[in-house]
């Protein structure tokens, strides 16, 4: 048996996870869970998998909750906060904590999680691209294993499995392309509703919007940089419509390994939980009789801003990512809540990395601190003039 905890259970990550749990009973056993609000839905997992500790971000849902486990004569240990997270992903009898955490706020359980020796499946990228250097570098010196679980870097991760590093000639990241790849109206007048409408996949609202206006891809591919240590001019964006194909590696010799399946993401999450073993699974398995065909496409770099934006801070390196990636969550944010266009998450993304002055180099933790405040303060200074 493999004891997880799932931090995000309640988002479309988290719920996948423990499906994949599910059907996997005799291999997986569910030790813990984290949510943000959802306790509604933290209730019917709670009944479902029994675990032996669960935490939520509020005194208010810490105490509904406390009285609903008592009567429910459970055992389950509430824990409460940034600091009941790292509870909970230092609980003993843990292997891995499977991160399903959106945005900037999973970096903190990560860096706990690999103190605590745990190994990762890392379902969030923004830790990554803000801090994947610390990250890869404790992970390191602690022997923690960061296993992908976005279906790209699986793929990845899989096709180099057994290869040395010097081998491979670049990576070819796919991307389904989102909604509008082929959209030939005014951009800015597309609505909330019409960018979280994704062609093939279902996510949650804010990398669906990534996903909408390609950012997505740009982390990803920073992403790609920090797992696999290889510099951005080694990753090549290729759209492929059809997310069949969910990346190839291009070898030294010529040769192209590529990882297809149907558009499941219970399927990089089973095999980040079953590493390095595959184990059978309910998923439904891919016919390519039945494919009529795999398109491949170059990115349109002026169409989609936000993709090059994000190349761009990754060549300059330093908390260029970083910046790039805080700015994009308070622009997506307030495109959800109807205080921007959806065109100004580029034009408030590009103008405060122009007007970011600070030391650009030196990342470790205290530097990212400060300089997650100073971006979310300038770009939220942005979003209030858009609004005049």
């Amino acid at each position: 048996m493999k004891n997880i905890v799932v931090l995000g259970s309640s988002g479309s990550i988290g719920v996948q996870t423990l499906d994949v749990a599910v059907n996997m009973k005799n291999y997986i056993n569910v030790l813990g869970l984290s949510v943000n609000s959802n306790i509604e839905i933290l209730k019917t997992q709670i009944k479902k998998f029994k675990p032996e500790a669960v935490c939520v971000n509020s005194s208010q849902a810490l105490e509904s909750l406390k009285l609903w486990i008592k009567k429910q004569k459970l055992k389950t240990k509430i824990f409460l906060g940034d600091d009941g997270l790292e509870s909970l992903v230092s609980l003993k009898k843990i292997d891995t904590i499977v991160c399903a955490i959106t945005g900037h706020a999973a970096l903190n359980p990560i860096l706990k999680a690999i103190a605590a020796q745990k190994n990762i499946a890392l379902a969030n990228k923004e830790a990554l691209v803000i801090a994947g250097k610390i990250i890869m570098d404790l992970a390191e010196k602690n022997s923690s294993k960061i296993i992908p679980v976005d279906s790209e870097h699986s793929a990845i991760f899989q096709c180099c499995a057994g290869q040395k590093k010097s081998q491979i000639k670049k990576i070819l990241l796919t991307a389904s392309g989102g909604p509008f790849y082929k959209y030939k109206k005014d951009f800015s007048k597309i609505t909330v509703a019409q960018a979280l409408d994704h062609p093939t996949w279902k996510m949650g609202k804010k990398i669906t919007i990534d996903s909408a206006t390609l950012m997505n891809k740009g982390l990803e591919a920073i992403e790609a940089c920090v797992l696999f240590d290889l510099p951005i001019d080694k990753i090549e964006i290729v759209i492929h419509p059809q997310s069949i194909i969910h990346s190839m590696v291009e070898f030294v010799d010529g040769c192209v390994l590529a990882q297809l399946s149907n558009p499941d993401m219970r399927l990089p999450i089973q095999y980040a939980l079953t590493y390095p073993e595959r184990i059978k699974s309910n998923i439904k398995q891919l016919n390519l009789t039945e494919i009529s065909k795999l398109e491949f496409f170059k990115p349109n770099f002026e169409k989609f801003p936000c993709l090059a934006i994000a190349i761009n801070a990754a060549k300059k390196g330093g908390l260029w990512p970083a910046i790039m990636s805080i700015a994009n969550e308070a622009a997506v944010n307030a495109f959800l809540n109807g205080k921007i266009l959806f065109t100004d998450i580029a034009k408030i993304i590009s103008k405060t990395l122009l007007n970011f002055k600070g030391q650009s180099k030196i990342v470790d933790i205290k530097n990212l601190l400060k300089v997650e405040q100073w971006t979310k303060n300038y770009a939220q200074r942005l979003i209030e003039a858009k609004q005049r």
